[in-house]
């Protein structure tokens, strides 16, 4: 299987972007790209420290995660962010116009669970009510689908694929 699209793996921190992004380019047959890495040392720093960036500390990040997601354009690609704001999503989508979104979502005692359980990553559960309060979910005119994170990490990409296929434009 293979997909000239790139996906975004959205969602809050610890609904498991890093596991299911991986596992569906794995499945799409594209490369995979972790948003973490994206990110300045001075934005890791703040978030280490339990401090929530800002939409400024966020602009060159996603403009990283956008020129990525521009050079896959065509050629397929899964990367994983946050996007957690729909002028996120915007400022991905004027880089790389047909990006789609794959949302994990969740109940958030799972997902602080999860978080919980993760071992040497930066982002505090402390943060989590923070990204909860600055999450707006995808809005019926944004390509993408929303996926629930209960289950195993196959089962959920399984879910994925399945909600990708089933698109009004499908992207498989």
């Amino acid at each position: 299987m293979n997909t000239p699209h790139v996906v975004v793996v959205m969602g809050v921190a610890g609904t498991g972007k890093t596991t299911i992004g991986p596992l569906l380019a794995a499945r799409l047959g594209v490369p995979y790209a972790e948003a973490d890495d994206f990110h300045p040392p001075a934005n890791i720093a703040k978030m280490s420290a339990g401090t929530p960036l800002t939409d400024e500390d966020r602009w060159p990040w996603l403009d990283a995660i956008g020129d990525w997601a521009h050079g896959r354009a065509g050629l397929g690609g899964v990367v994983s962010c946050s996007a957690l704001k729909r002028s996120y999503r915007d400022r991905l989508r004027s880089a790389a116009p047909g990006v789609v979104f794959v949302h994990l979502t969740g109940d958030r005692a799972l997902i602080e669970d999860r978080m919980s359980h993760r071992q040497g990553h930066f982002m505090p559960t402390a943060l989590l009510d923070s990204q909860f309060a600055t999450l707006q979910p995808l809005q019926a005119d944004e390509a993408g689908v929303a996926v629930d994170v209960s289950g195993s990490p196959e089962e959920i990409t399984e879910r994925a694929l399945h909600a990708l296929s089933s698109l009004p434009e499908p992207i498989l």
